[in-house]
């Protein structure tokens, strides 16, 4: 199993609480790949969307690509893996853009393809915003469209939605950038397993779990593609010295304080999101569904859980937690070693 990070762009994960000192600065999220780099992380996903979706649209929010780009000239070894919504980038400038941040971190950089979900902040910023099924087909484009320039020397591309003919686009990256994507809607599967190299899942329990793994990889073989490359999900942890500890925690992140606001930002999500399991108040009080695993408790107790669900073809977690710095080191130096006995 391989463990990576969300970088907090938007500071802290938690609906709830107010008292969470990750930051939402390059400065934090700097120090703070640097040391998850050194306890034994391999990649950092850093999410795109210029709204706050955890605080609320008038909180900060940095921009992914201005951080991944940064994060790329000062790691040596982690993997940046870069949110990229098609609606908001060119697709030709956007290639260009990924062959040179590549070029920076000698090919550690990789792409998260999202469909988008978020109607509002789309229409704040000018961003046309099509229906969920159509949305997929741009992404699949995009997709395909980005390969065709990093592959061919002129680049050819005609399809609904991009059309190129005799495009140069130079230099070619040395490898192949990685994509990587999630969905659950039909639609969504079989436009993923068209383009992706992995597959992404938001966090599900470990029979969720087992039949997304064994569904695309039975849509991937009926495509005559080559197998996915890997399996990744979010998760939010809680590692403490007894489960009690473990517990007294998930119940203070999952309190409602302003039912009001939170009961508007979960309608606005689960609005525009055509997902395949119902999305609780508490699965809402952090991002991504990342309670839902539930990897909370002791060390000893989080490393059997995370077994099962290596066991069930999933071999990358990528976590969030509350305050960053401290839980990344806890659960480096707690759990890390239980999966290496």
């Amino acid at each position: 199993m391989e463990f990576g990070f969300w970088s907090p762009v938007f500071g802290s994960w938690l609906r709830n609480v107010d008292d969470d000192s990750t930051e939402c600065s390059w400065e934090y999220i700097r120090d703070l790949t640097l040391s998850a780099e050194s306890l034994g992380y391999s990649l950092t996903l850093v999410p795109e969307l210029y709204l706050n979706d955890i605080k609320g649209h008038k909180a900060p929010a940095l921009d992914a690509w201005a951080i991944a780009n940064a994060l790329a000239s000062v790691t040596k070894k982690i993997e940046i893996l870069a949110a990229l919504r098609p609606q908001y980038h060119h697709v030709a400038l956007n290639a260009k853009q990924i062959t040179t941040i590549s070029q920076i971190c000698n090919g550690r950089f990789s792409i998260n393809m999202v469909s988008a979900w978020w109607s509002e902040e789309a229409r704040q910023y000018g961003i046309d915003f099509d229906s969920h099924d159509d949305r997929y087909t741009l992404t699949r484009e995009y997709s395909e469209a980005l390969r065709s320039f990093w592959r061919d020397s002129p680049s050819n591309y005609k399809g609904k939605y991009f059309s190129f003919e005799s495009s140069y686009n130079e230099p070619k990256p040395k490898e192949m950038p990685l994509i990587y994507a999630g969905g659950e809607s039909e639609v969504g599967r079989e436009a993923i397993v068209r383009f992706a190299d992995k597959y992404l899942m938001h966090g599900g329990t470990l029979e969720e779990v087992r039949e997304k793994i064994k569904d695309m990889k039975e849509r991937r073989s009926k495509a005559k593609m080559p197998p996915f490359r890997g399996f990744g999900m979010a998760v939010y942890m809680i590692v403490r010295d007894s489960e009690s500890e473990a517990q007294e925690e998930l119940e203070r992140i999952t309190t409602i304080r302003n039912y009001e606001d939170y009961e508007n930002s979960y309608k606005d999500f689960t609005g525009n999101s055509n997902l395949n399991v119902e999305i609780s108040k508490q699965d809402y009080s952090v991002s991504n569904r990342g309670l839902r695993p539930a990897l909370i408790g002791t060390p000893k107790q989080v490393a059997e859980k995370i077994k099962a669900y290596e066991e069930a073809g999933l071999n990358l977690l990528i976590v969030q937690c509350a305050n960053m710095k401290e839980e990344l080191e806890k659960i480096a130096r707690g759990v890390f070693p239980m999966l290496r006995k």
